[in-house]
């Protein structure tokens, strides 16, 4: 029989996702309301409760981006002869 995940499990208060990415809580609750990491918002007044599982994705999706940006500044930045293989080398590796 599988467990299901105590909510305290699956989401988080802002402030702590806030700790967690060294952000402040206005960025988290910007990314919220922009769609870019799941929360709900429960209660009376209203309490916002971020999903952690998306934070992880999100942080997935940040380091994708950083990734494929190095490798295109990186491939600016190259001579004809590292691209093609042959010819004088301005940067060996």
């Amino acid at each position: 029989m599988s467990e299901t995940p105590s909510p305290s499990d699956r989401f988080a208060a802002p402030e702590s996702v806030a700790r967690m990415l060294g952000v402040d809580v206005a960025t988290v609750l910007s990314l919220v309301t922009e769609g870019r990491i799941r929360g709900v918002w429960i209660g009376d007044p209203e309490t916002c409760r971020v999903e952690l599982d998306s934070v992880e994705g999100y942080l997935d999706d940040q380091a994708e981006n950083a990734r494929r940006t190095a490798l295109w500044l990186q491939s600016q930045a190259a001579s004809f002869p590292e691209l093609w293989g042959h010819g004088d080398v301005r940067h060996p590796d």
